[in-house]
């Protein structure tokens, strides 16, 4: 598997506006994309911070996948995202390789791009995103 580079970054928080108010105020991050998946139960704002990203993402509902995650761990870091340029390539590498997927299909993500993800519990304890770039 070859990484191009780290895609972005992805971040829990309870209020949305709050926090993309703080990134803009605090960090000058531009606000490039605002999003509601309702299957996902997830809103997603990304934020260009120079050349990389912020994904903020906070539920809409919560039984989702990030209002667990914020009930549970409350906010902060979520995912690391790193960007392939084959994700079909990329996943049967990382299966080769041992690791635990949990997307075994790429699926289309709120950017936008395909994406898929590989189980914190076999990258050290970070959730993994590949994004295809």
């Amino acid at each position: 598997m070859v990484l191009t580079r780290i895609h972005h970054v992805g971040i829990a928080v309870k209020d949305m506006d709050e926090s993309i108010e703080r990134y803009r105020a605090a960090l000058g991050a531009e606000l490039v994309h605002r999003a509601v998946n309702e299957k996902e139960g997830l809103e997603a704002a990304f934020l260009r911070t120079g050349e990389g990203e912020v994904e903020l993402m906070s539920s809409t509902r919560p039984e989702s996948p990030v209002g667990k995650f914020l009930a549970k761990r409350g906010p902060g870091l979520h995912h690391v995202a790193y960007g392939v340029s084959d994700i079909a390539a990329a996943l049967a590498d990382a299966r080769a390789a041992g690791l635990e997927l949990i997307d075994s299909e790429p699926r289309m993500g709120m950017h936008g791009s395909l994406i898929a993800f590989v189980h914190p519990k076999t990258m050290g304890g970070v959730l993994t995103e590949l994004v295809e770039t």
